[in-house]
């Protein structure tokens, strides 16, 4: 079965265009019956089937999906309006960006897949580095996984110019310890979501990044 039709991304390309209060709330019934309902039922389908195989993961789809309103207050982009549906699934949700998750976000102009820590506390940065200079080989087979590879090419982020001396001879064979994100992400075209093995599709990806979010998941100490 399929879970959205084309009305899905009609919805988010006119939002793109038309980014206010009154073009949405003239659009409404749209967003509730095209864009809100199909998307719900979608991530609790794959809530469940994240839970067949990670019994941690019992939240529901209310807890994993983010308000389509954006948070402006400190913003120079004062458009109110997301141009994408999102959900954060892990067993934290979308209540805790740093615990490791599968991570969807459905837009008008790409599919996005990502994993990891995306936020993660200066403590929390420390502890994964901790973890990459303690388990060298492990982290690197991880990065080196034919899916992972395939699916994410490698761990991204932004990355500090300086490292603390702990870190800094580690790095010379280890680069990946300069970050202060680590997290792994995938864009595929906007119109993958009409496919109707959408769900089995996405547990691919979903699965190649698993051994990654359990290192760094062991390295949080969640």
């Amino acid at each position: 079965m399929s879970y959205f039709t084309p009305e899905y991304l009609k919805f988010f390309r006119g939002l793109a265009k038309n980014n206010s209060k009154t073009w949405f709330e003239a659009n409404r019934e749209r967003y509730e019956n095209e864009v809100k309902k199909p998307f719900t039922a979608f991530v609790e389908q794959m809530i469940a089937r994240i839970h067949a195989e990670d019994a941690e993961v019992r939240i529901s789809a209310k807890e994993a999906i983010f308000r389509i309103n954006r948070d402006i207050r400190f913003s120079k982009d004062k458009t109110p309006y997301k141009t994408h549906m999102a959900a954060l699934i892990s067993p934290a949700g979308r209540a805790d960006h740093e615990t490791p998750g599968f991570y969807l976000q459905f837009g008008a102009d790409m599919v996005m897949l990502a994993g990891g820590v995306y936020t993660p506390a200066n403590e929390s940065v420390y502890r994964i580095r901790r973890a990459i200079v303690n388990h060298p080989k492990e982290f690197q087979a991880l990065l080196q996984d034919k899916e992972f590879k395939k699916k994410y090419v490698t761990l991204q982020g932004e990355a500090n110019k300086v490292l603390p001396s702990e870190f800094k001879e580690a790095a010379l064979q280890q680069p990946l310890l300069a970050n202060k994100q680590f997290y792994y992400a995938a864009e595929l075209e906007a119109e993958t979501i009409l496919k109707k093995n959408l769900p089995e599709l996405l547990m691919q990806y979903c699965r190649a990044g698993r051994g990654m979010n359990a290192f760094l998941k062991r390295a949080l100490g969640k």
